[in-house]
């Protein structure tokens, strides 16, 4: 019988991979409600997995809600607890718990993100390891990618048509000077997604030293204008209150229906930077962690995340969503992980040093 997922929220959390503040909320996985229906739940037979499971994630809450029950169903034995806040919060979080942790798996998450954090997470090399390429897994097995993330240019149709402009496909068209005040963009120590953005522009125009030339005429056509948030730059394009903006597919695929907005990849070169699902080191029930892992980059799970929720599969043996290009079809940069980690703090400081001229 289907367990129900109480998924909390009871502040209206966003969540979203580009998260990085607010406080963590957290649920166990409820029993059902009535004293009937819990009479009548399966129970596991002896032998298959039990215990518990703590799930640190900042996904959005239906598909980590949906996630979080598929797995409930077929491991019923198991009783799993959810912490959800954003990458931030949750990797800061596993840090100061890592004398004692109490998070077992990170499900989610910019994969440069987790790299940043790789000292708290333990290698595993997971079931379906062979229908995942090596360029969204670390090369130690400290993360795995459950779901690629290519960066794409969102625009207003309405606004560019009357205007007589065209539409942008490529990162360079945005440092035109018929775009200034018309682009959204969120400030990179502000939103993980903002930051991949940033780091994508860098190495496809001129590389870690020289493209900051490129980044700063890109500034000065923000005319000052930076959004607060990332979760926000699809949907002031899509209110008509910018003409472009900067974001992830999987938020331009949202508006799939929507004839008056629409988005591109662009042709100079983007980033797939996965959503990554990683073990916590030393973390209490390892081995249900293993099983959550296998699980959320399994078929099953895979196939439901995308068909539901316009998520991009991370296996090479699936199609993706309509509306989606193929990853081969795309010209991406060679992101690089490790330098975006590591560096993280001076290239954020020097994008500041940008706005202070």
């Amino acid at each position: 019988m289907k367990r129900f997922f109480a998924l909390f929220l009871a502040a209206t959390l966003a969540l979203s991979l580009s998260a990085c503040g607010g406080s963590a909320s957290s649920t166990p996985a409820s029993t059902p409600s009535s004293q009937a229906a819990q009479s009548t739940a399966s129970k596991p037979s002896s032998g298959e997995p039990s215990g518990k499971l703590v799930v640190y994630s900042p996904h959005d809450a239906d598909p980590l809600n949906d996630g979080v029950n598929m797995f409930m169903e077929k491991y019923p034995g198991i009783q799993v607890e959810v912490v959800a806040a954003g990458t931030g919060e949750l990797c800061n979080r596993i840090k100061a718990e890592s004398a004692a942790p109490i998070a077992d798996v990170l499900w989610g998450g910019g994969a440069d993100s987790l790299a940043a954090f790789k000292d708290y997470f333990q290698p595993y090399v997971c079931a379906n390891d062979a229908v995942i390429d090596e360029a969204y897994k670390d090369k130690d097995d400290l993360w795995i990618g459950e779901s690629p993330l290519p960066m794409v240019i969102f625009y207003n149709k309405d606004l560019i048509e009357k205007a007589g402009m065209t539409v942008p496909t490529k990162w360079s068209d945005l440092i035109d000077p018929q775009w200034e005040g018309k682009i959204a963009y969120c400030l990179p120590s502000k939103s993980g997604s903002a930051y991949t953005q940033l780091c994508t522009m860098l190495l496809g125009h001129g590389g870690k030293e020289d493209g900051w030339d490129f980044i700063e005429d890109l500034y000065d056509n923000l005319d000052g204008k930076i959004v607060d948030s990332s979760g926000k730059c699809h949907k002031m394009v899509a209110d008509g209150e910018f003409y472009v903006g900067l974001t992830i597919e999987k938020s331009a695929i949202k508006y799939a229906d929507d004839a008056s907005v629409g988005f591109v990849y662009p042709e100079d070169g983007t980033s797939a930077v996965p959503d990554g699902v990683a073990l916590v080191k030393g973390c209490p029930n390892e081995e249900n962690a293993k099983l959550y892992i296998d699980f959320v980059t399994s078929k099953e799970c895979q196939t439901v995340q995308s068909e539901k929720w316009g998520r991009r599969p991370v296996r090479n043996d699936m199609e993706v969503p309509a509306g989606m290009a193929k990853l081969s079809e795309l010209k991406l940069v060679d992101y690089d992980f490790d330098w975006a980690a590591n560096d993280k703090e001076t290239i954020i400081e020097k994008f500041n040093d940008i706005m202070v001229g």
